[in-house]
């Protein structure tokens, strides 16, 4: 049975990742700070097919008790999926420990984590980013997250490099996803060329191309799954989309 790893796999896209690795014969083990969604998860499951740790990966103690609790199980590591990330806000609302935080989660504990499991990868291994397109585009008041999406792309060519003949690391970079089940208007969707609002499913589809054979000649890339939101110019009256002077 091969061995998946995924930060923040109780919620949102992490979930649809680990149900889908689960599905496809994995054992997933996965750590998240929120313990009741975990539990929920982890109900249905047997222990040969889900590990859940309950911590905040902020903290390299919690990452080392995570580490050193996978490595008993005695597997080797097949997929590391590092996803797990938040915001603490930006300028307007940021300071310094929570801006740091961010890093140390967004950044910091994939960093650590490959590190870490790497005496343990198996041959053909594959670890995988979880980015965004807010590496490349904000919103106001967002610096910390923006900040940690940019550095975990840069760090997966440079990772990439580093591990070559060794793991094949990539980057997904998710758009608009819908891990609400949102009631969202037809402007909402115009905004995309596909139409849609993006689903975990579309993310946890890429990274099950990314993690197997077929994509043995990938690495060091960033993908960016976004329906191509961000690949369409918007003005005035068009795709659903009005400016109002009270917005100056």
């Amino acid at each position: 049975m091969k061995t998946a790893i995924v930060t923040g796999g109780a919620n949102g896209i992490g979930r649809c990742i680990t149900e889908e690795l689960i599905q496809r014969g994995y054992y997933v083990a996965i750590i998240d700070k929120d313990q009741e969604a975990g539990e929920r998860l982890s109900k249905n499951l047997s222990e040969k097919q889900l590990l859940f740790y309950h911590g905040n990966i902020s903290e390299q103690e919690v990452l080392d008790d995570f580490i050193k609790i996978v490595i008993k199980k005695g597997t080797q590591v097949d997929v590391l999926v590092n996803n797990a990330c938040y915001s603490r806000g930006g300028l307007d609302s940021c300071g310094y420990n929570d801006f740091n935080e961010v890093l140390r989660v967004g950044v910091t504990a994939p960093f650590y984590l490959t590190q870490q499991f790497l005496p343990y990868f198996s041959k053909n291994a594959s670890v995988i980013n979880i980015s965004s397109t807010r590496f490349m585009m904000s919103q106001a008041d967002t610096e910390s997250y923006t900040a940690a999406k940019g550095a975990i792309t840069s760090l997966t060519h440079a990772m990439a490099v580093t591990l070559r003949g060794k793991v094949r690391v990539n980057a997904v970079s998710p758009g608009w996803i819908d891990t609400q089940d949102g009631n969202w208007s037809d402007s909402d969707r115009q905004q995309h060329l596909v139409q849609r609002i993006g689903q975990p499913s579309d993310i946890a589809n890429m990274i099950l191309y990314l993690i197997s054979d077929q994509a043995g000649f990938i690495t060091g890339q960033n993908f960016i799954i976004d329906g191509g939101m961000t690949k369409q110019m918007i003005y005035h009256d068009e795709e659903g989309w009005d400016w109002h002077e009270s917005r100056k």
